[in-house]
């Protein structure tokens, strides 16, 4: 039976269908000759596009999957790239930051230690240090 043939037998009639493990290695091979698009592959067979998608996925056969172009023009290039140099240095800051409360979060165990405070909680109470 040529696939080029529209094949009643294989129409959707509401009725959960199993499919072999052959009949989906055929679809996937004849996706992967490119002679075929899912729509056109779904169209004879009678198969959902999404179904088709799931078993690329079971087998992965991602060269089989859609793929996305990204067409960007100067503009977009740049404003991209001006965003990921703020994302670097915020997380550059955040770095810092997180750096100098560790180290302030030292300072004050050790002076916790010093003047005989069993934690640096009851030394902020004794001195009225908010946390923040």
């Amino acid at each position: 039976m040529s696939t080029q043939i529209k094949v009643d037998m294989y129409k959707n009639d509401m009725v959960t269908r199993r499919y072999s493990e052959g009949f989906k290695l055929k679809i996937l091979a004849e996706l992967s000759t490119g002679n075929y698009s899912k729509k056109q592959l779904g169209s004879i067979y009678g198969i959902n596009r999404t179904t088709i998608n799931e078993w690329i996925k079971k087998y992965d056969r991602k060269d089989l999957m859609n793929t996305r172009i990204m067409i960007e023009n100067q503009d977009e290039i740049s404003r991209l790239k001006a965003l990921q140099k703020e994302i670097e240095q915020l997380k550059k800051l955040i770095v810092k930051k997180d750096l100098e409360l560790l180290v302030n979060d030292s300072y004050l165990e050790v002076l916790a230690e010093q003047y005989g405070f069993k934690n640096v909680s009851e030394l902020k109470k004794n001195v009225n240090i908010k946390p923040l």
